[in-house]
């Protein structure tokens, strides 16, 4: 087959850019989420707090700053219905604006243009008349404030209060209770979706919610720990229906691993991969695991709701900000310095993820505007393919005459294993790796199959125990967790393996398995099944145990490479060490990555972004690169 120029760029580089009409000229609707969405979010500058004034004076900034740079939408995020009066928190009770219906609506003392059942359709309204889209945050299922009031649910078909099978259904037949958000108990819980009256009160929301004329939805608490892949499915099919498309996404990302997002990323266009992302050096480093799984198992721009999906990591925490989980807003400028900034802002528009700005924008200052919008950033973020870890580095740390020279090569440095408890889906053949072993009698073990590498190192167990069912209350769990099993740590009885963490975490934590005190929580209740697998009562979701490689050096350093729409490379190069470095590679290497560019004695023409420095180079690219900061080059190759 011969290939014209024009040809051998499209079908390698473009080939969206390049597809010819069909003979039938049929009209397409646009590819949604065609690239990662770019926006702003309120939640790191101002937690749950802000105001209907605060969030139009940033939409304006928005619309006149940011918007000519592609940041198109602004989203509140959560508990915009929670009134802002003393005892109202993050996780209180009581203190939500709910309609008839049970639904959240906006609080109209921070929302005074939703009073008169307007809800969110007048600032919607101000949003789209400076050429933006609106966006809000959402909980899983019902609240607990509409479950206790037992309110009824809209039939939206009929218009009235739905009836099946002659009754009137409420929240309390649709609720469920042991399947509360983890991290805000006291807020919201599960409904069940096997029943028309579940499905009718989500319909609800979700069209409700495009009545108002919202463009973005940000649906929390069912994925990773909270995985709820019925929710999820439903939601996908209402919003599918809609005469205009909603961009949704999921939120947050807790033990998120590239087999569980692949349940749910074609029902949606975004779902965060991590927990929350702050402004610490260690919140940024955690990142770069799960953005090489995720590119490695061809998960960025996958075929989503109506268009694609991308894997999020999570706003970025630069500029003014609040602090996480605080009740006021913005009132401290990011951690980060300039180096981890770049660093941050480099790796997001490398893997692709959705550009989210956390920052108040009313004071946004020159270098994080200028970081925020520096052309090659969000050109490789729309644009590039092929984006990928890049393992052909080596370093040497910059050092005094004293000091001996370190030298490291990712592909060849020194493995330490550990073993650490996770979730997966059950659909994954790695979940079954669980058998019971007798210690006696009275005394039983669930352990891991897999042997250790070690033959000194035994496989990790479990001590087995029934939930006790004593008199009184917790006499009401015994139908319900019947064949159900604690898992303890030890055979002392005293602490248990809880599958899902009590309060939102940040990325820098572990959500995958820890152990606390015994409870009556359906995240301490497991099932083991014949097939092996074992099975979390809270998110479905099964227990695994993983042999987690940890480098002794070479993850002190890392890079991505990408390709350009152009045919230009891009080379991004990080160093995660407290030390300058410097870290090299060269053309051949880049040539083992593209095998369809013939590199072998290329000439490449090279501009360093941050640096400025540009040059011609035909065998190496060695650079200095500071202390957790990162160089990216522009290649462009003969």
């Amino acid at each position: 087959m011969k290939l014209s120029v024009l040809g051998f760029f499209c079908f390698f580089f473009a080939p969206s850019l390049c597809r010819v009409p069909s003979e039938t000229h049929v009209k397409t609707e646009p590819e949604h989420a065609s690239t990662p969405p770019r926006g702003w979010n309120s939640y790191d500058s101002f937690c749950w707090t802000i105001s209907e004034e605060e969030f139009l004076q940033n939409a304006e900034i928005v619309s006149n700053r940011l918007k000519p740079h592609g940041y198109e939408y602004v989203v509140v995020d959560y508990l915009w219905y929670r009134r802002k009066v003393e005892g109202a928190c993050t996780d209180s009770l009581g203190f939500d604006v709910i309609d008839e219906w049970g639904r959240p609506i906006p609080d109209p003392g921070r929302w005074p243009s939703s009073k008169g059942g307007k809800g969110f359709s007048e600032v919607a309204k101000k949003v789209h008349g400076m050429g933006l889209k609106f966006g809000i945050h959402v909980m899983r299922g019902i609240s607990l404030q509409a479950f206790n009031a037992n309110t009824p649910i809209l039939d939206t078909v009929k218009g009235y209060a739905y009836v099946d099978s002659g009754r009137q259904w409420r929240a309390k037949d649709i609720g469920v209770k042991e399947r509360a958000c983890a991290w805000m108990s006291h807020g919201f819980m599960s409904v069940n979706t096997k029943l028309e009256a579940g499905r009718a009160f989500l319909r609800s929301l979700y069209l409700q919610y495009a009545e108002w004329g919202v463009d973005f939805v940000k649906h929390d608490c069912v994925f990773g720990d909270d995985l709820d892949v019925e929710e999820i499915t439903f939601v996908s099919e209402v919003l599918r229906k809609l005469d205009r498309p909603i961009i949704y996404s999921l939120s947050p990302g807790t033990s998120v691993t590239p087999a569980m997002a692949q349940e749910v990323s074609g029902l949606v266009n975004m779902y965060r991969i991590t927990g929350d992302d702050w402004d610490t050096w260690r919140d940024v480093l955690s990142h770069f695991d799960i953005t090489r799984d995720f590119s490695t198992a061809k998960m960025i721009g996958a075929k989503g709701l109506l268009g694609r999906s991308w894997p999020d990591l999570d706003m970025l925490p630069l500029g003014w900000l609040t602090d996480p989980g605080s009740n006021e807003g913005p009132h401290r400028t990011s951690n980060l310095n300039l180096d981890e900034q770049r660093t941050q802002i480099t790796l997001w528009a490398m893997a692709k993820s959705p550009l989210m700005f956390g920052g108040d924008v009313r004071k946004l200052d020159e270098t994080t505007y200028n970081l925020i919008t520096n052309p090659t950033l969000l050109e490789i973020n729309s644009f590039s393919l092929n984006n990928m870890e890049f393992p052909y580095i080596t370093s040497r740390r910059r050092c005094r005459s004293k000091e001996k020279v370190l030298s490291q090569d990712l592909a060849e440095g020194g493995m330490l294993g550990i073993r650490a408890l996770g979730l997966i889906t059950c659909k994954d053949p790695k979940a079954n790796g669980w058998s019971t072993k007798a210690l006696d009698q009275d005394l039983e073990q669930i352990c891991w199959k897999e042997k250790s590498e070690s033959k000194f190192e035994e496989p990790p167990c479990l001590y087995k125990r029934k939930p006790l069912i004593a008199s009184g209350v917790e006499m009401i769990y015994k139908k319900q967790y019947e064949g159900k099993l604690h898992l303890l740590e030890s055979d002392g009885m005293e602490l248990c393996l809880d599958a899902s963490p009590r309060r939102r975490l940040t990325s820098k934590e572990f959500g995958g398995g820890s152990f606390s005190p015994c409870k009556w929580d359906a995240n301490q209740m497991w099932e083991l099944n014949g097939t092996g697998s074992l099975v979390n009562s809270y998110s479905g979701l099964c227990a695994t145990v993983d042999l987690l490689k940890v480098d002794a050096g070479s993850n002190e350093i890392r890079s991505w490479i990408a390709t350009g729409r152009r045919g230009e490379i891009y080379l991004a190069i990080f160093n995660l060490n407290p030390k300058k470095t410097v870290i090299s590679t060269t053309i051949a290497d880049i040539g083992k990555v593209f095998p369809w560019k013939n590199m072998k004695g290329a000439s490449c023409k090279y501009h360093e972004i941050w640096s400025g420095k540009s040059g011609v180079t035909k065998q190496m690219i060695s650079i200095a690169v500071e202390k957790h900061g990162c160089s990216l080059f522009v290649l462009t190759c003969d």
